[in-house]
């Protein structure tokens, strides 16, 4: 089977990510599901900031296997080739660094003062199905992280650096190289860049729906024919609950 188109090969629209911003990773999960991608959720990461905005940005791939002794002394990290360390300068300005850990939390993918770097250098987030140290710091960024947990012992323990750019798993999810994360506090979904656009555009309508049926449901509405909207009456108060925003009423 093919892998998907390079990511210069797909170029987004200018209010994909933006929409992204706006939109809920319910949300995504369920345009995806229409699509029949049923494993786009990482699965077992979580905000170490609750309150952090809602992450989106491209996957910037780095992929752990085991350590060896001698492929992991404490001095690895002198190597100025090191792809941890790589990966930490050169992931993009608004792209996202996704660590593939083998879902293996047991050993930090990173600490503060590294992903305190990614912040610095405008990295739109960082998520890893392995563990963060040094996580209250972590947590205090205003970038969001996502990771399996805090996890005190340094990398060199159980994950050894190999590859950066290339397709990963994380958390049981395919990431290639210029995928959409979007991330929030139910966790992150990862969108594949030649769905984006139209999955960005369908959450417009999509959270501005359900706002209409939250407002219903706290106004004491029952959710039958109305979510779904199986009673025609729905949709006419929906589109004069729309014009009524748009008017200001």
């Amino acid at each position: 089977m093919p892998n998907p188109s390079p990511e210069n090969e797909v170029i987004l629209s200018g209010k994909t990510l933006d929409q992204l911003a706006r939109a809920s990773t319910a949300s995504v999960a369920t345009l995806l599901f229409k699509r029949g991608y049923h494993n786009a959720y990482i699965q077992g990461t979580y905000p170490l900031n609750a309150d952090a905005r809602t992450m989106v940005g491209p996957a910037y791939t780095l992929r752990y296997i085991p350590t060896r002794p001698d492929t992991d002394p404490l001095d690895a990290f002198r190597e100025p080739d090191h792809p941890q360390r790589v990966a930490v300068e050169n992931c993009p300005q608004g792209a996202v660094l996704v660590m593939d850990c083998r879902q293996d939390a047991s050993a930090a993918s990173a600490g503060s003062i590294l992903l305190t770097r990614c912040q610095m250098r405008g990295v739109a987030g960082v998520v890893s199905d392995g563990g963060v140290r040094d996580a209250r710091g972590v947590a205090a960024l205003d970038m969001p992280v996502f990771a399996a947990k805090p996890s005190a012992p340094t990398n060199l323990t159980k994950h050894h650096a190999v590859d950066i750019g290339l397709p990963i798993a994380c958390g049981g999810v395919a990431v290639y190289p210029g995928d959409i994360l979007v991330g929030d506090g139910d966790g992150v979904m990862v969108i594949p860049r030649h769905l984006a656009d139209e999955i960005a555009s369908e959450t417009v309508e999509m959270e501005l729906f359900e706002a209409f049926v939250m407002d219903q449901v706290q106004g004491g509405a029952s959710i039958r024919g109305l979510y779904p909207p199986t009673d025609p009456e729905t949709l006419i108060r929906y589109a004069a609950w729309k014009s009524n925003r748009r008017d200001g009423v």
